[in-house]
């Protein structure tokens, strides 16, 4: 109950109200992706990890309590997502489908496998793309889409499941679920191309946690890689996506443009 700006429970309720769902019967799945998400941060804050005190304007979970609590404290939440799947969702086929998406997209093809990539990208191993000389001898499209990979994984995999288990629950056809799809997939991308610019130029105060991080730590990010002008033209362009994604959802989709447009303007 940190705060923190919902995003991933939002999307997944919009998304069942645009297939023409139940909003009411979708929160317990709302709840369990931002279980997953906040398991993510406490996990990613770790001293192993990428080392942070500050999440949400708050003292991170192992600087407030310990690394033991901290560690417990994400696995907790981790497993609960699953429990609360598994129990509150109906019907049980339904379930079932949501659990997978959940587990696929936070396991070590998903957001697992992006994690350890962005660490490669930092140099803590002898492999993955790294911003230093080594990408000298490297072509732009090979880093590009090195850089893609990372992204899709680390932070679009869990954003557009979030659209895909709201779509499940909605009862979606299989157009509207491919709609709902599509658009996740673009959203989650610019939504990380959105955080690296906000790390270039954003304010501590209303993101609540450190700037400037990035280029410190040689992390492989589009304004490093393209320029910062570059970078939000190709956001710009995913949020068109998106919102092309849904267009024949007419003015059930609505909701979810808007929501785009908040990924893109954002300041926290």
């Amino acid at each position: 109950m940190a705060g923190g700006k919902r995003l991933r429970p939002v999307l997944l309720l919009l998304a069942c109200e645009a297939a023409g769902g139940d909003v009411e019967a979708a929160l317990p799945a709302a709840c369990a992706v931002e279980m997953v998400h906040t398991y993510s941060l406490i996990h990613d804050d770790l001293p192993a990890m990428d080392n942070d005190d500050l999440r949400r304007g708050c003292a991170t979970n192992h600087v407030k309590f310990d690394q033991a609590t901290a560690i417990l404290a994400g696995d907790a939440l981790l497993t609960l997502a699953f429990e609360t799947l598994a129990s509150e969702v109906d019907p049980p086929e339904v379930a079932a489908s949501c659990c997978a998406d959940l587990a696929a997209a936070a396991g070590p093809r998903g957001m697992i496998a992006g994690q350890m990539a962005d660490l490669e990208g930092e140099g803590r191993f002898s492999s993955g793309l790294r911003l230093d000389n080594e990408l000298e001898t490297i072509d732009a499209s090979t880093i590009l889409s090195g850089l893609e990979a990372i992204h899709r994984r680390k932070t679009g995999c869990l954003l557009g499941s979030a659209v895909t288990i709201g779509a499940r629950i909605a009862g979606a056809d299989t157009e509207t679920l491919k709609s709902l799809t599509e658009y996740g997939k673009s959203v989650g991308l610019a939504f990380q191309i959105a955080d690296d610019l906000l790390d270039v130029s954003g304010d501590r105060a209303k993101m609540g946690k450190k700037v400037q991080k990035d280029d410190s730590e040689g992390k492989l990010t589009y304004p490093a890689i393209l320029g910062v002008a570059a970078a939000r033209t190709k956001a710009e362009q995913l949020i068109e996506q998106a919102c092309q994604s849904i267009a024949p959802l007419g003015d059930r989709g609505q909701r979810l443009e808007e929501l785009a447009q908040f990924v893109l303007e954002r300041d926290h």
